[in-house]
């Protein structure tokens, strides 16, 4: 099965107060350093794959430069990243090439970088086209801006674009949300994807929201329903509209799903370089489904080759992913093809879930398959912890 690459980029102009990824600010005296690093774990790549205990296929038809904001490397670093893939892995023609780009670091010379390596795919962080909302949250572009990317990326052929949105951000009213929903319709991009504000100790505004603070603007963040009904216009505005929903947080026009993210939902092999990269591979081994692993989550620890924690998957952890993956998809999950691959006891086990979930209209089952709700969409995370409960049974 041909395999997805993700090169994580954990460099950014500023780090933005909802951030919670592993990035940050660098100096770009790092970079060359950096990029060095990665494309010597790519010429590794079959050997980190066999110390794993995964099985690698070369073959590649998806490739996502991710981070951080990877158009902050200089035009020729960019190129090296494409250049170590082309030499160590076969990229399928037609492959999907995905970047992604804060608005306003598309120089010239980097589009003609991303051009000329093949890029046909560049995802946006808009996250809102109120610029009071963007600056409250430490976004550096403006709403005219991104507008001028767009265009620019279309007059260089790159027209597969997605814009990412925010619903919760500071400032943000029912009103304003509507005209950022308005003004991503009329740009005609064909991916959209909302995320509603997390709140965790992993960012700035996180940690202050938590601690009832007014630092980062935090007193002017939405409530919980406020934020829930902000990501339910989104979902019945880009709907009418014919971008439809089929993830949790994701809507496209029909052919534009985005290719790589698929893998990841329903468990295909993927391999990750670069800080915090993580990856899927499938394992001959007899106990187990595929083997997991992940690369250190700060910078300096990846630079000093600290070695990848690694998780085996067992059957009953494979059938764990395959619900909390799949019921993040709007086609859902077969139980129908559940039963013949899994012990009917554990199956019980999983209907005795799904029955309590039914119950608190999180999910519903339609001809054998089984979906998340409006309300499950809403409470995922609730859905995926009780999910995880399945009893371990001998086949």
């Amino acid at each position: 099965m041909p395999l997805g690459l993700y090169i994580s980029v954990p460099f950014c102009r500023t780090k933005c107060s909802y951030c919670n990824f592993a990035s940050g600010v660098f100096s770009k005296a790092v970079f060359g350093r950096y990029v060095d690093r990665v494309c010597l774990d790519m010429e590794n790549a079959h050997w980190i794959a066999e110390e794993m205990g995964g099985e690698l296929d070369r073959v590649v038809d998806t490739i996502y430069l991710g981070g951080g904001t990877p158009t902050v490397l200089d035009p020729a670093e960019l190129q090296r990243i494409f250049q170590a893939i082309g030499s160590r892995f076969e990229v399928q023609s037609g492959a999907e090439i995905t970047v992604e780009c804060a608005p306003g670091t598309l120089t010239r010379a980097v589009m003609d970088s991303l051009v000329s390596s093949g890029v046909n795919r560049v995802s946006l962080g808009l996250q809102s086209f109120i610029d009071k909302e963007a600056a409250a949250v430490g976004r550096l572009h403006k709403r005219e801006s991104v507008l001028e990317d767009i265009a620019r990326l279309r007059a260089a052929g790159i027209s597969n674009i997605n814009l990412d949105l925010i619903a919760g951000l500071p400032h943000q009213t029912l009103e304003s949300w509507r005209f950022s929903l308005e003004e991503v319709i009329a740009t005609g991009v064909p991916h959209v994807s909302v995320y509603m504000l997390e709140v965790d100790e992993d960012s700035r505004l996180g940690r202050e929201l938590m601690a009832g603070g007014t630092k980062y603007h935090a007193h002017f963040v939405p409530d919980d329903d406020l934020t829930a009904d902000l990501y339910l216009l989104a979902g019945e505005t880009l709907n009418a509209t014919g971008i439809s929903q089929y993830e949790i947080s994701n809507f496209s026009q029909p052919g534009f799903e985005s290719r790589h993210n698929l893998k990841y939902w329903t468990r295909q092999p993927y391999l990750g370089f670069g800080v915090d990269a993580h990856s899927m591979l499938r394992t001959y081994a007899c106990d187990s489904d595929a083997v997991r692993f992940s690369t250190p989550d700060s910078l300096e620890d990846f630079m000093s080759a600290k070695p990848a924690a690694r998780t085996i998957v067992t059957d009953l952890a494979a059938l764990e992913e395959r619900l909390f993956l799949g019921l993040r998809l709007n086609r859902g999950v077969n139980l129908e093809r559940l039963r013949v691959h899994w012990h009917r006891a554990t199956i019980e086990s999983l209907e005795r879930i799904l029955t309590k979930l039914t119950e608190m209209d999180l999910i519903y089952q339609n001809g054998g398959t089984i979906r998340l709700t409006d309300r499950g969409r809403l409470l995922s995370n609730e859905v995926f912890v009780r999910l995880l409960g399945l009893q371990a049974l001998p086949s």
